[in-house]
């Protein structure tokens, strides 16, 4: 009797369905002075409010070259990364020749950056040619903000060689240029973003313009860059315009990531999209008209199942 008991136990244990396990997805984004984690942040929270089955964490990464690794190893499920990062690390061009990710596709463009060159009033920096002999941060090493800074500088004809040479992320940056330890420091990221914002509020801060010839070199080196105006008072006590360059950021994901999980993390992204732009202002450019326009690499099959059913004019460039 008893083994009998025990069978009926056992078979009725057997029978009981098992309970489904919570998928957690990695979102890599960047440090958290930057745009991309609290962008990152918000993504996670609208998959576990709105996708079965699974929920998301933003992590903190060194940004948009290091995202690529980490889609390309599947070390992170989804990432954020600069356009010309992402274009690429596909195309195995630039920073990444000999080590192409050609298994990288996009969800969606997201918000662009704008390079942000940043100086204390009183620096005697007014220009890019007044770098020269100056201590700057160029951004995190790996970050798409170091490579936007790069190219920009070189495609005007300044080189490393030319000034002190800092790496530092967006908060390591700002505090550098508030304690007087460099004399400027470049930002590529949506604006207003976190760390300059809170450097104007102790010190008197100037942005860099750009001339138009130095943002025609810069087109010229990455075709991905465009004129980007970043209006007066984005940040405060500067009253002015400035001009500089803007570089789309782009969602992305390996192709491997299945076709339905992508399709549902597009939709959740674009029909929910207000509870991202109540997070951040960056995700008011968050547009299917943005994507369709500024994404450089293809579409993940099941993002582009997604613009498909809404009958978006989707580019031959955005199809495998």
């Amino acid at each position: 009797m008893r083994r009998f008991g025990l069978a009926l136990v056992l078979s009725a244990t057997l029978a009981v369905p098992a309970v489904q396990a919570q998928q957690n997805l990695s979102i890599a984004t960047g440090g958290t002075g930057g745009v991309y984690y609290p962008i990152g942040g918000g993504l996670a929270e609208m998959i576990g409010r709105h996708i079965d089955g699974y929920s998301a964490v933003a992590e903190v990464t060194g940004a948009s070259v290091e995202n690529m690794g980490l889609i390309h190893r599947e070390d992170s499920d989804l990432a954020i990364a600069l356009a010309d990062t992402v274009y690429q690390a596909y195309t195995g061009t630039g920073a990444f020749e000999g080590r192409q990710v050609s298994d990288v596709r996009a969800i969606a463009s997201v918000y662009p950056n704008a390079v942000q060159l940043v100086a204390l009033q009183g620096s005697g920096i007014t220009s890019l040619q007044d770098l020269k002999g100056k201590r700057v941060s160029v951004g995190a090493p790996g970050s798409g903000t170091e490579l936007n800074a790069r190219a920009l500088l070189e495609s005007n004809g300044i080189g490393y060689g030319d000034f002190t040479v800092q790496r530092l992320n967006f908060n390591e940056t700002a505090d550098a240029l508030r304690d007087g330890d460099i004399d400027a420091g470049f930002w590529s990221v949506g604006p207003p973003t976190s760390s300059i914002l809170s450097l104007a509020t102790t010190r008197d801060i100037q942005l860099i313009s750009f001339t138009d010839e130095e943002v025609e070199n810069a087109i010229g080196a990455e075709p991905v860059f465009a004129p980007y105006a970043l209006p007066a008072n984005t940040y405060e006590g500067v009253t002015e315009v400035t001009h500089t360059i803007g570089i789309p950021n782009v969602l992305t994901v390996n192709a491997a990531m299945p076709d339905e999980l992508a399709y549902q993390i597009t939709k959740v992204l674009f029909e929910k999209i207000d509870e991202l732009r109540a997070i951040h202002p960056a995700a008011n450019d968050t547009t299917v008209e943005f994507t369709m326009t500024s994404t450089p690499i293809p579409l993940h099959p099941g993002a582009l199942r997604y613009f498909e059913e809404i009958n978006a004019e989707i580019p031959d460039r955005l199809r495998e």
